[in-house]
């Protein structure tokens, strides 16, 4: 934070500072920027311990969002917080005069021969001055999830500086989007009966009030006891690779294993990154025209996933990545959303290979496999996401025979992390665990999502895979889509309970209701039903096309059709905004507590 505030005067100083006709505008100018960035910083920590006591974290987007309603919140702050009030305007003065009696001193003139060697110095100070803004000397930049250890939000808050945890709330709060100013406006109470009756066929199943999307889970299996759930997120495997759904011949294991569980063979990604992945099959959320909620300010806590849900069932959950778990704030994400521990990079002590993103799939899953032996007692949940096949497509030596030269290619990763998957499973069969866990295998998104296409369909077409106790082996041909999963693993699993989730048990599907996908590719956003996509546009007419499982061949729009496709992508929206998305045992929002004040 220091570096970030300090980089503009301490790079212009040797511009300014020794010329007579610029000098007064030097100490004009820094004199205003420190006391101006030392008030910011003390004013921020000042006022922290009365957020934390109101809201339980430090002061973040809440700080600023609250300045819409000036009237209610000054009115808060006079009324119940007098004292709180005189000691910060105490504090916040004495840091000003502070500084007005040290910056004359900072920006005394230098003479023109002194800043000769400061020129010479300034591309030292840049790289220094960098690294420290970085504060990482890893792959990745350090963000709040870099932190992130505990699954108590304050906790993961407490060792960032509070200016810099809003200024990175304020800078997210860019990546988020109103899908209904985006691609159109829809009654409220309209969009909720479209998606409700679209997810279970009957609208009465939805009684709660406070959370509009809450319904009850029917168990699809009873079982004796609870089974583990264990998750394999593969990076980029789209089905052009896989040679059960017509792809190359690079996925023999899944191939072969796909016969022993249920295989779906018309599913499809819900976006083309890998948070997107995430957030559809650990949250079950459909994806917005903003970020993935992985990444936004409202999710970091208090969010339904599925971790969330199986711990209230008494489950153990962990994340097990074998690169750095802050990479796209997945690491934050997970702490404030029912994981109880995350496994990363510099967990793994003994390792066969480490490339860019981390240890190879081998050694991920190895862990795995370890951890599962090791479990004594309670059931658990466990997400294990792969990266080896991701560009520079890196994995030992000698581990497979080679499908193309040369070796860095996507095809063998792809030949790389199947080989992985089946060793894998090798392991589990023999395990003390093999009959009281239930598998998924499925990819986070395609690794090559292009085409002339406004949605290029084809990309989206991902394999997953289940497998477990009581599953019986088959191919699904339903139309699906990566939320799906959520839902149809709970009902595998034997749980009953409630959740917000909008996917659909795919095992017991409402009657009349076809398959469906939700595919978001920059802003445009695909409802496929059936043969027939419905693609949104921001700004332009949207559009309704065919399709044949290859082309797109435009068509007259249907206005159902379109009617359920905003209604899908302004819920989202819209129940991220109004955090109602999570399960009734969490939390009320700050913002709701506000506003009933």
């Amino acid at each position: 934070m220091i570096c970030y505030l300090i980089s503009i005067p301490v790079l212009l100083a040797p511009l300014l500072n020794g010329f007579k006709k610029t000098h007064t505008l030097w100490r004009t100018f820094a004199g205003l920027w420190f006391s101006c960035s030392l008030l910011f910083l003390f004013f921020m920590e000042v006022v922290t311990p009365f957020f934390i006591v109101e809201y339980d974290t430090r002061p973040n987007r809440l700080f600023v969002e609250y300045l819409a309603y000036p009237k209610e919140v000054m009115t808060m702050l006079v009324t119940g917080y007098k004292a709180e009030l005189i000691f910060s305007a105490v504090a916040v003065t004495g840091a000003l005069f502070f500084a007005r009696r040290v910056y004359p001193e900072m920006t005394k003139r230098q003479s023109f021969w002194d800043i000769i060697p400061r020129f010479m110095a300034l591309p030292i100070v840049f790289v220094i001055i960098f690294a420290g803004a970085r504060s990482s000397l890893g792959h990745r930049p350090a963000n709040p999830s870099t932190v992130a250890f505990s699954s108590d939000h304050l906790l993961n808050s407490l060792p960032l500086s509070s200016g810099y945890n809003l200024i990175y709330a304020i800078y997210r709060m860019g990546d988020e989007a109103d899908a209904s100013k985006i691609y159109g406006e829809m009654d409220v109470n309209r969009m909720l009966e479209l998606v409700r009756k679209n997810a279970t066929g009957n609208i009465k199943n939805f009684t709660n009030k406070e959370i509009p999307t809450l319904h009850s889970l029917s168990p699809g299996i009873k079982r004796p006891s609870p089974l583990n759930l264990l998750i394999l997120l593969e990076e980029s495997l789209g089905a052009e690779f896989v040679g059960r759904m017509g792809g190359l011949p690079l996925t023999p294991n899944l191939d072969e294993l796909s016969r022993e569980g249920l295989f779906f063979n018309r599913l499809y990604a819900t976006g083309t990154r890998s948070v997107r992945g995430i957030e559809a099959v650990v949250s079950g959320f459909f994806p917005t025209p903003g970020r993935s909620v992985v990444k936004l300010g409202k999710a970091q806590n208090n969010f339904f996933s599925l971790a969330s849900f199986l711990k209230t069932k008494g489950y153990k959950t962990r994340f097990v990545y074998g690169g750095e778990a802050n990479f796209d704030n997945m690491k934050g994400f997970f702490l404030g959303n029912g994981f109880d521990e995350v496994i990363e990079e510099k967990d793994f002590h003994d390792y066969t290979f480490k490339g860019s993103w981390g240890v190879c799939d081998e050694d991920l899953l190895t862990k795995a496999h370890e951890l599962l032996e090791d479990e004594k007692s309670s059931p658990s949940f466990t997400l294990v996401f792969s990266s080896s096949n991701h560009s520079p497509f890196e994995f030992p030596d000698n581990a497979i025979e080679l499908y193309e030269s040369p070796k860095a290619t996507v095809n063998n990763a792809v030949k790389y992390a199947d080989h992985a998957i089946g060793r894998f499973f090798d392991m589990a069969k023999k395990s003390n665990y093999w009959n009281q866990t239930l598998f998924l295998v499925v990819a986070d998104h395609n690794s090559r999502v292009y085409g002339d296409a406004l949605v290029p369909i084809e990309r989206f077409h991902i394999p997953a895979l289940i497998i477990g106790p009581g599953v019986a082996p088959g191919i699904s041909n339903t139309l699906a889509s990566q939320v799906d999963l959520p839902p149809t693993l709970l009902s595998l699993m034997g749980l009953e309970g409630q959740t917000p989730m909008l996917g659909r048990n795919l095992l017991n599907m409402p009657k009349g209701v076809v398959g469906r996908a939700v595919m978001q590719f920059y802003k445009n956003q695909a409802y496929m039903e059936g043969e027939h996509v419905l693609v949104l546009q921001p700004g332009k007419n949207h559009s309704q096309f065919h399709y044949d499982g290859k082309r797109l061949t435009k068509e007259k729009i249907t206005p159902f059709l379109l009617e359920k496709a905003l209604a899908h992508a302004q819920w989202a929206s819209w129940s991220y905004s109004n955090r109602l998305y999570k399960l009734p045992s969490m939390e009320i929002s700050a913002s709701s507590i506000l506003m009933k004040r």
